[in-house]
């Protein structure tokens, strides 16, 4: 295995992080700490010539690393754990998951994994909003209802045209996978069946190595080109954290969805977004801003949402007074 790495400062690597994202996906990773003028771009890739016309274009250096660099980098670090909601821990080190006991609350992701442990901006809001999404859902759930979608702030709600929900069923479609931790979240919140899928080998080959260790067994990996990937079937929740101009193109493929959560997506190209999502007939639920980056809850405006209180909490609803 190979890394391009160059270090550089805040400033141009905010100038360039979209065009390196649009080259390299989620092998992309920013390293930079508070308070630093510089931080230090990579990107992963298989072989040395994968990675030259990255160095040609923007600089750098390629080094190789060893065969056990994931054990060797990791080594002596105890990274804090990311908390999701009150439903998900994940941890980045083997000595602090092996405190926990309920381990059906928890992922490991090594610190040191090439494709994110959920630290970055995208992924975290991501994560909260599938775990936002999702809450209630699983086999244990209680039956429920759907009720209408698109319906205005403050408007009545009808009990015409209401189907069973998925909450004791439900699956997820990841897309642009990485690591595959939207996937192992969505196993660890119950869902039913779980497909990841990411152009890279490599980051099929991560996410696959994240399952094994947390002993996930019902997630479909696969290595397809999104560009000319087609929806199988209606599913209920896609995710996909991909870059602004792939998510643009590969919209309308993704209205089957149910619920459709989106992010990669930075803020000056929020505009652009939004509008793709009102041609292609797709209602915004709930917008979150972290920093340069935003993520969407969303869905088709033909669909019907899972359950009133989804409503409520993605912000389609008020809350009755008392």
């Amino acid at each position: 295995m190979f890394v391009w790495r160059r270090r550089a400062s805040t400033v141009w690597l905010a100038a360039t992080e979209a065009t390196l994202r649009e080259v390299a996906g989620q092998r992309l990773a920013i390293i930079s700490r508070p308070g630093r003028k510089n931080a230090i771009a990579e990107i992963v890739g298989s072989s040395r010539r994968d990675l030259e016309k990255i160095r040609s274009r923007f600089g750098g250096t390629i080094v190789k690393f060893p065969r056990d660099w994931l054990t060797t980098f990791s080594r002596g670090q105890t990274p804090k754990p990311i908390k999701i909601g009150k439903r998900l821990i994940i941890y980045r080190s083997v000595t602090s998951k092996n405190r926990i006991r309920n381990r059906n609350k928890t992922l490991l992701i090594p610190a040191g994994a090439a494709f994110g442990t959920g630290e970055h901006t995208t992924t975290a809001m991501s994560l909260r909003l599938l775990e936002l999404t999702t809450r209630g859902w699983g086999a244990h759930a209680p039956r429920r209802k759907f009720f209408p979608e698109g319906v205005a702030r403050g408007a009545q709600h009808s009990t015409r045209g209401r189907v069973r929900s998925p909450d004791k069923e439900w699956e997820l479609l990841d897309l642009g996978t990485g690591s595959g931790i939207l996937a192992l979240a969505a196993a660890r919140f119950e869902a039913k069946r779980v497909i990841a899928i990411d152009h890279d080998p490599i980051a099929i080959s991560t996410a696959k190595e994240n399952a094994r260790r947390n002993k996930i067994e019902n997630i479909n990996f696969r290595v397809v080109d999104l560009r000319r990937w087609k929806c199988p079937r209606k599913i209920d929740i896609i995710a996909a954290n991909l870059f602004s101009e792939l998510l643009i193109e590969i919209l309308p493929k993704l209205k089957r969805a149910r619920c459709l959560i989106l992010s990669g997506i930075l803020r000056e190209q929020e505009a652009q977004l939004v509008c793709a999502l009102k041609r292609n007939g797709i209602a915004i639920a709930q917008t979150r801003r972290r920093g340069k980056w935003i993520a969407i809850a969303c869905h088709p405006e033909r669909s019907r949402v899972p359950r009133r209180s989804f409503m409520r909490r993605l912000g389609g609803i008020p809350r009755r007074k008392l």
